[in-house]
């Protein structure tokens, strides 16, 4: 078990559900009085994007996100409609990666990871929780 380390999260900052249809999912979360506040394609394979919209209401956010068909057994697993991850807001993501790493939390990533996502961008990278649950931590650049 690992002792507590002070990583000074300071919110929660998005749920990530995969979803089958993007548009479809999109029109649902409108009629609940989401926003589409943000929507970028992301690199997934050598040949394959997929899309992400980032839908917001008050302080609540979630990233909706639709996946290249499923040809693989990772896109396969992360199954559309459940939680994939929660993510926490962190002022440094390099901080928070070292300081993890060096009290030996496992990160999926090799280093914090860049997308075009935002204004500037964001920076994230998970590790697992002790029963597979994903935990991203996420700067917006």
């Amino acid at each position: 078990m690992h002792k507590p380390i002070d990583l000074q999260i300071r919110s929660l900052q998005h749920v990530g559900i995969p979803v089958a249809d993007i548009k479809r999912s999109e029109a649902f979360y409108q009629s609940l009085g989401f926003k589409n506040n943000m929507q970028a394609n992301f690199q997934y394979a050598v040949n394959e994007k997929g899309t992400c919209i980032m839908m917001q209401l008050g302080s609540i956010t979630l990233e909706l996100y639709e996946m290249p068909e499923p040809d693989n057994s990772e896109v396969r697993n992360r199954k559309n409609g459940h939680i994939d991850h929660i993510a926490f807001d962190v002022a440094d993501i390099n901080l928070t990666f070292q300081t993890l790493h060096t009290a030996g939390f496992y990160s999926i990533e090799a280093a914090p990871v860049k997308l075009d996502f935002w204004k500037s961008g964001c920076m994230y990278f998970n590790i697992l929780g002790p029963d597979g649950e994903r935990l991203e931590f996420n700067q917006i650049l």
